[in-house]
């Protein structure tokens, strides 16, 4: 079943085939975006709109990979289906390389279509909610101060608080005091989920002299 409302950009400077997906996407209860020309679609391409990519490969204008690295050097994750008149086995393999979802041969198969629109617009929610938690972790430390910071370092390297003020030359009071503040600022209650979001945000555990 589509995911309703689900928009699927398509890419193609052949109009009959524009004109034919589209009407089959709506009627599949997708939301079709149809572009003929692949520089007019980068042009208005929004990455903030959820769904997908579909992208005929041999383009006059721009062929469908030049199409993707476009969309790639200028951000956006946006996940791409292919389609192609010639289904060789050189160019799946690229295509599939290139990081596409799907390689489909025209003239398209219905039901190989809608799974890989179901599954391209999956893999593109999922790339979305990890991108926010990722932006909600990093606004969260960015509200905490370099010494809380040390301190979470620390933390998620396991040294108790005595190691921690020892390590940083101050009384263990002023660490528990930094140490609640930090967690407070991030949003977790134990040594845990600390660890597991100094991890999503790319933070190792500060190293203490040998």
């Amino acid at each position: 079943m589509a995911a309703q409302g689900a928009t699927a950009f398509l890419v193609d400077d052949d109009p009959a085939i524009l004109k034919a997906l589209s009407r089959l996407l709506k009627t599949a209860g997708y939301n079709p975006q149809a572009f003929a020309s692949p520089r007019n679609f980068l042009a208005a391409h929004d990455p903030s709109v959820p769904g997908c990519a579909i992208v005929d490969l041999a383009m006059a204008e721009m062929d469908g990979f030049a199409v993707q690295e476009k969309l790639q050097e200028d951000g956006s994750a946006r996940p791409v289906i292919f389609l192609t008149g010639t289904g060789d086995i050189p160019t799946t393999v690229k295509a599939m390389k290139a990081g596409a979802v799907d390689f489909l041969t025209k003239p398209v198969d219905r039901a190989e279509l809608f799974s890989a629109l179901d599954r391209a617009i999956a893999t593109d929610a999922k790339s979305r909610q990890t991108r926010a938690e990722i932006t909600s972790i990093n606004d969260r430390l960015a509200t905490c101060t370099k010494r809380e910071l040390e301190v979470m370092q620390h933390v998620i390297g396991g040294r108790l608080n005595k190691q921690i003020a020892a390590a940083l030359g101050t009384a263990e009071k002023t660490i528990k005091v930094h140490r609640g503040r930090m967690m407070a600022k991030l949003g977790v209650r134990c040594v845990a989920d600390l660890v597991r979001l100094a991890e999503r945000a790319g933070i190792a555990p500060r190293r203490t002299p040998s």
